[in-house]
């Protein structure tokens, strides 16, 4: 199967439009006059950054393989920078800037360029989901736009942000355009998982000296709740290899790879991120063809795990039930009450909504409402009902993608990976009640990078 094979994996995919073949050349020109007028500006220091990324865009522009390569390592492994903060509306979000964000661009250029020789080459090679993406971004801009001409939202800081949101779909296109066969993607599934491995490592040794355990280079604060989200979907991803493998080998290595990235998970103290593992767990029970065998392992760590779970994690679950108990400023649900940080993200929850009925279809702008720490919540007040509707069918659209590759199945591998996604998507789907999950780029790096291989693995040849 060759690349026109690829091409025509989905029904009126004609190549490339005029526009195609154009829009690369101007972009890469525009950088070249951009470069010509600030390299005589630059310090000593910024040269050789400069250089270093022309290094890596040499690198990419050879093989953008190796470019990928170095993306799935930079996604948990890459220092952050706060560059400034937003004021006004955004409430003083803070703005960073990732080396994996710099690595993107990189690899976008080089990937840019290549187009721009080879006419060959798919600027976006079209997929089921092309479609949800364009109407999720267009809701955003829309809603972004209307935000600063009514002074809700400042343009430049509202735009940036927008770029944020959506600069990890550029892995899913990037992905879906470079993967040519089955060894391909097993190679980078290997790296992701390696990945994984050296960022849990890094979990583990953070243990001893207390406190919550977080990625590394997240600042003194940390980001817990990202990282116990990020584990959450590599677990997923491990357990579905693990119950679709037929060679006793690999059993061995992805059970261990399965205990070492659950002690980190225990010790984030994410209580989203236990949340989110049960019904990923679940998922699994009615994606298995050997559903007793999931049900009785299920059952065996429900019962064990109170006996053998770290007392700040048992800790961390009680303290939700226990911490407001002698308090009036709590939240009831149930008639139990909640401990004052649950309740207080309850009520930001309850006043994010009450908000959005001032603008209720397309919201107060991206930026334009001030921080919420939860999805779903976050896009009413940020686009509306027309932006949750339009985040709702991209989610259906993951979804289905997952399930017809999982369907489509036939290898161990295939099928492994197609399970462990639909069950890794059900769970941050649950952990997205408590964090601002389809914008993280530390967790939809990796899952968007995934959503390309399944997406693309069901066609795929075994060898290009």
């Amino acid at each position: 199967m060759g690349k026109g094979a690829l091409r025509g994996a989905w029904p009126g995919n004609d190549g490339q439009t005029n526009i195609q073949l154009i829009l690369p050349l101007l972009i890469l020109l525009s950088v070249l006059v951009l470069f010509a007028m600030i390299i005589p500006t630059l310090s000593a220091t910024k040269t050789i950054a400069l250089a270093a990324g022309l290094v890596i865009f040499i690198l990419c522009f050879v093989s953008t393989e190796i470019g990928l390569y170095v993306l799935i390592l930079s996604m948990l492994l890459s220092p952050e920078f706060i560059v400034g903060s937003t004021a006004g509306a955004s409430m003083g979000r803070g703005v960073t800037l990732r080396l994996d964000d710099f690595i993107l661009v990189i690899i976008g250029f080089s990937w840019l360029a290549k187009m721009a020789i080879n006419k060959d080459l798919g600027l976006f090679l079209r997929t089921p989901l092309n479609k949800p993406i364009a109407f999720y971004i267009v809701i955003c801009l829309v809603s972004t736009l209307l935000g600063s001409l009514f002074g809700r939202v400042h343009l430049k800081t509202g735009f940036f942000f927008v770029l944020k949101y959506f600069e990890y779909i550029i892995v899913f296109f990037m992905v879906v355009n470079h993967i040519r066969d089955k060894s391909q993607a097993r190679r980078y599934l290997w790296a992701m998982l390696f990945t994984c491995v050296l960022v849990s490592i890094i979990g583990i040794a953070q243990i001893p000296g207390g406190g919550r355990v977080s990625a590394p280079f997240e600042g003194e604060i940390g980001e817990p709740n990202t990282f116990g989200g990020y584990l959450v979907f590599m677990i997923s991803l491990v357990t579905g290899l693990l119950i679709t493998t037929r060679v006793l080998r690999d059993k061995f290595i992805y059970l261990s790879l399965l205990i070492l990235f659950a002690v980190p998970l225990l010790y984030t103290q994410s209580r989203s991120s236990y949340v989110a593992a049960i019904p990923a767990l679940l998922m699994f029970v009615f994606l298995s063809e050997k559903k007793h065998w999931i049900i009785l392992g299920i059952l065996v760590v429900a019962f064990t795990l109170p006996f053998f779970a770290p007392r700040v994690t048992k800790e961390r679950v009680k303290y939700t039930f226990t911490q407001g108990l002698k308090r009036k400023d709590v939240v009831k649900v149930g008639g139990v009450k909640l401990d004052t940080s649950t309740s207080a993200r309850l009520i930001s929850w309850r006043d994010a909504i009450s908000d959005s009925i001032k603008h209720p279809l397309l919201g107060f702008g991206v930026t334009g409402y001030r921080f919420v720490d939860a999805q779903y919540i976050r896009v009413i007040a940020e686009t509306g009902v027309m932006g949750l509707l339009t985040f709702l069918l991209l989610m259906h659209a993951i979804f289905k993608q997952g399930w017809v590759s999982y369907q489509a199945s036939k290898e161990p591998l295939e099928k492994g990976l197609s399970t462990g996604f639909l069950a890794g998507l059900i769970g941050l789907l649950f952990h997205a009640f408590g964090a601002n999950t389809f914008i993280i780029v530390r967790i939809m790096e990796p899952f968007w990078f995934t959503a390309a291989l399944v997406t693309m693995l069901p066609r795929l040849p075994e060898k290009a």
